[in-house]
């Protein structure tokens, strides 16, 4: 058996496409690098041609990579991955032993890739139907803003590199005040609401004087300060992101500037490499973390998403803040997870129950339709108040990681994990024939007449 393995012909196109791409080489460069032609660098690539032992070495020896980690079977990676598009409910009825799916894999990779491509573009297109707006065309700055900084995987390199200088450099002056003080002139005041006119942070450039709302608590101060310093300080490399953009709107520029200044004050706060360090200690324990630098619940939730620097990544995150009534004020994404862009609506998630239990941490694993799982920390937070009559609102949050990272959380150490809690992206998404909290019908299913029957879920549909 290990004779026939070895001697099997090695077709790894896909795989010396994602490394050229890494590389930065055109077909033709690297065709110049292992002394082939480009069209024979295409044709391995489209795995029309075997990769040769002859060839394994010299891609070895040109770009020094492992050469057994790149000759490793793509077909367990082909067959992992169909098993996973393959549980797609809209196949349910379709026997697929893993024998022949294992067998699709290894003899016909790019049929395989092509099947890859082909679901993936359905799901795109399933997910883009049902968040369609009622006028069309209409544009919407926030989910503008919100793909945005999920495109760039919730991380901004150039941010976080001059934050952390930042942070050293405040460190090294006592405070961010004294800081701030030192390097620019501007002194920090904490003056009460009647005067502050219902703001929270006001410049006061003619007087060269920072205001705070002197009702914040300390967390929140300290956030202020930390993001007039990110929109002075840091201009430059908000700027930079900002330009490389365009925009539909002066609208999401703004509300991309404004998630950039709030990227940086939590980097000035919880500076990347102290804060990754700290994340491993801790175990992800969001609280103690939040004493230990000085931030909220929330804020911490939040930096946890960012935390995709290469060389020092850490678990990914997936954000969601929501009010008692289900809105969105607040998501993001550090994984590339399927909520990302208008997940959270399922009322089976436990981040829509802890209202229940306010400030109580509540851990649940998941399953999505497809079979993913991801496990979950939800608690409510509070913003707002200050005083006996000032208003303040309570809302939920939620981080969830794929459930293989859970084991490295504190959260879920002491306790065996237990049946996953079947949820759905959002209703139009989700194909559970059986789910009684089923607000509206899957896209692109019938529904089925109930003149004679009526089950416990709210639809019944067609399987087709």
């Amino acid at each position: 058996m290990a004779r026939m393995a070895e001697s099997r012909p090695l077709y790894l196109g896909p795989r010396l496409k994602r490394l050229r791409r890494e590389l930065g080489l055109t077909q033709q460069a690297m065709a110049g690098d292992l002394g082939i032609s480009p069209s024979y660098v295409a044709l391995l690539e489209r795995n029309q041609r075997p990769l040769t032992a002859d060839l394994l070495l010299r891609l070895a020896k040109s770009y020094k990579f492992d050469l057994a980690e790149f000759a490793g079977e793509d077909s367990d990676d082909y067959a992992r991955r169909l098993s996973d598009v393959l549980r797609d409910p809209i196949f349910a009825d379709i026997d697929l032993p893993a024998l022949e799916i294992a067998d699709l894999a290894s003899s016909f990779p790019g049929v395989s890739e092509a099947l890859l491509r082909l679901h993936g573009a359905y799901t795109k297109e399933q997910r883009a139907l049902a968040e369609q707006r009622d006028a069309p065309g209409a544009s919407d700055p926030v989910a503008e803003a919100r793909r945005f900084v999920a495109s760039q995987r919730n991380y901004f390199h150039s941010i976080d590199t001059r934050a952390e200088e930042i942070a050293a450099e405040i460190a090294k002056a006592g405070s961010a005040a004294e800081w701030l003080r030192a390097t620019t002139g501007v002194r920090v005041r904490f003056l009460p609401p009647d005067v502050m006119m219902d703001a929270l942070r006001r410049y006061d450039r003619h007087n060269e004087q920072l205001l705070i709302d002197d009702t914040l608590d300390a967390a929140s101060r300290a956030f202020q300060i930390a993001t007039h310093i990110a929109y002075t300080s840091l201009r430059k490399e908000i700027a930079a992101i900002v330009r490389a953009e365009d925009f539909a709107s002066p609208t999401a520029t703004s509300l991309v500037r404004r998630a950039l200044a709030s990227y940086g004050a939590a980097a000035i706060l919880m500076p990347y490499d102290r804060f990754a360090r700290a994340v491993e200690a801790r175990s992800y324990d969001i609280e103690a973390l939040s004493r230990q630098f000085g931030t909220s619940f929330e804020q911490v939730a939040h930096r946890l998403t960012t935390l995709n620097k290469p060389g020092m990544l850490r678990i990914p995150f997936f954000f969601i803040r929501v009010d008692q009534a289900g809105n969105v004020s607040k998501r993001l994404d550090g994984a590339g997870f399927p909520f990302a862009a208008h997940g959270g609506g399922c009322p089976l998630w436990s981040v829509h129950s802890v209202f229940r239990t306010p400030g109580e941490v509540v851990t649940q694993f998941l399953e999505l339709p497809d079979g993913q799982r991801f496990f979950s920390i939800a608690r409510t937070v509070r913003a707002g108040g200050g005083t006996f009559d000032r208003p303040s609102v309570t809302r939920a949050i939620a981080l969830a990681c794929a459930a293989e990272h859970a084991p490295k959380l504190a959260y879920a150490r002491s306790v065996a994990a237990p049946e996953p809690t079947p949820i759905g992206v959002t209703c139009r998404l989700c194909n559970r024939p059986a789910c009684t909290a089923r607000a509206v019908p899957p896209v692109g299913r019938e529904i089925l007449p109930d003149d004679y029957r009526r089950d416990t879920a709210p639809f019944g549909f067609d399987s087709d």
